[in-house]
């Protein structure tokens, strides 16, 4: 009975082991990604099903599947990946006392990713709202990988989608003002090109790829701009349970469909 009940599981992992080196070999001819959205969802029903003690040891688990999965990007050779966080939602619809947690944990993970490979690092999002600390983790972590050439990761921490449409164009009205342009003449300039240069993430290809786990099929402010043209992909699996074969999964779906960016 004992051997029986070790063996299901050592076959299926064997399985599944055989089923990745069959993806990863068809990847290998195939136009991937440049860069992929990831938006983990569904850390504390991942906490609740197993009857944890808080919401924080399902973050804590979503953290360390986030460094995880840049893992798989960084060996494929995806140039950028971009992380949901903390959506500004979120720094209003949860407790102060889940919020000190996240806090925490965020500023946690983006020390450790700063010391990990030649990654850079880069928080995209507002700053109003979080607490001191973590701004000042966020800017070191910032400031240590600036020079690095490995996988960009983008930390989109205060993140709305609404929100960075708004501040872009703030930054663009407040930059023309400072050169002395008047508003007839702005009209004349705005463009999306312009706009994109303002976002967050100015100056980045645009996601090629967004992801979703938990099963829901929403994009919840998610990088509204830049996601005009991208592929979307949703995974049943709770974000702590992502496995690399489900990320697999996502990128021969990628590979086979045909882009037609309105055309």
């Amino acid at each position: 009975m004992h051997v029986s009940e070790r063996q299901f599981p050592l076959g299926r992992e064997l399985l599944y082991g055989l089923y990745q080196r069959r993806l990863r070999r068809f990847l290998a001819t195939q136009s991937l990604p440049r860069h992929v959205a990831m938006i983990i969802d569904g850390n504390r029903r991942w906490a609740k099903l197993r009857e944890l003690d808080t919401a924080a040891q399902g973050h804590r688990a979503g953290a360390a599947k986030y460094r995880e999965f840049l893992v798989w990007c960084d060996d494929l050779g995806i140039s950028v990946a971009t992380l949901y966080l903390l959506s500004t939602d979120n720094l209003t619809g949860r407790t102060s006392v889940e919020l000190e947690s996240l806090f925490e944990i965020i500023g946690d993970l983006a020390e450790d990713l700063s010391h990990f490979r030649d990654w850079r690092v880069q928080h995209v999002g507002s700053s109003e709202g979080l607490p001191d600390a973590l701004k000042k983790r966020l800017a070191e972590a910032e400031k240590r990988t600036a020079g690095n050439a490995g996988l960009h990761v983008n930390l989109a921490i205060g993140y709305g989608g609404r929100r960075e449409i708004a501040d872009a164009m703030r930054s663009i009205v407040q930059a023309h003002e400072s050169e002395g342009g008047t508003l007839d003449a702005l009209a004349e300039l705005l463009t999306p090109e312009l706009i994109g240069e303002h976002l967050y993430t100015g100056g980045q290809p645009d996601p090629d790829l967004v992801i979703r786990t938990s099963g829901e099929q929403r994009i919840s402010d998610f990088m509204l701009w830049q996601s005009a043209h991208s592929e979307f992909y949703f995974v049943e699996a709770l974000g702590p349970d992502l496995r690399e074969v489900d990320f697999l999964r996502a990128l021969r779906d990628f590979s086979r469909r045909q882009r037609r960016f309105g055309q």
